[in-house]
């Protein structure tokens, strides 16, 4: 029993975690020597189904998929649930950013959930800065608190 809440843990653990590798990996990897592949997000009208950002996916895919094969190898370990914590981010950060930010797909188009609005506006202000220079808000699921102000 006590390995289950251990589990839990590591697992809800590396999810908050990954908020500040997000953050960090989006500020100075895809704003830095990875901007090649990230300049596109940022153009308006992108005009193709999938960017070259998409390639972003498959590098936090890879440390999950790794996770997963070695947190079941001899037996089941921590490690699994480090890997299921990064694919939990990564199915939020889904969500959120391809889903309810950027609409790719017409799902949530009509939420009126304060935090939900928060993160569009924050994300709009991240995306006002068409270059990689000068960016701000560059956090996914916890962002400033003056983005959820009901006035702006």
């Amino acid at each position: 029993m006590m390995n289950i809440a251990i589990y839990i843990a590591v697992t809800t653990l590396t999810f908050i975690v990954m908020e500040g590798v997000t953050w960090c990996t989006h500020k100075y990897v895809m704003h830095g020597f990875g901007w090649y592949l990230h300049e596109d997000h940022h153009q308006p009208g992108y005009p193709h189904v999938f960017e070259k950002n998409d390639a972003f996916f498959v590098v936090f895919a890879i440390p999950s998929i790794l996770l997963f094969y070695f947190g079941i190898r001899p037996e089941l370990n921590f490690l699994f649930f480090i890997g299921l914590g990064i694919l939990l981010y990564g199915l939020a950060y889904f969500l959120v950013h391809d889903v309810l930010i950027h609409r790719r797909f017409k799902w949530f188009d009509k939420t009126n959930n304060q935090y939900l609005k928060g993160l569009r506006k924050a994300h709009k202000i991240h995306h006002k800065h068409l270059g990689k220079h000068d960016g701000e808000c560059f956090g996914m699921l916890f962002v400033p608190f003056k983005y959820f102000n009901k006035r702006q």
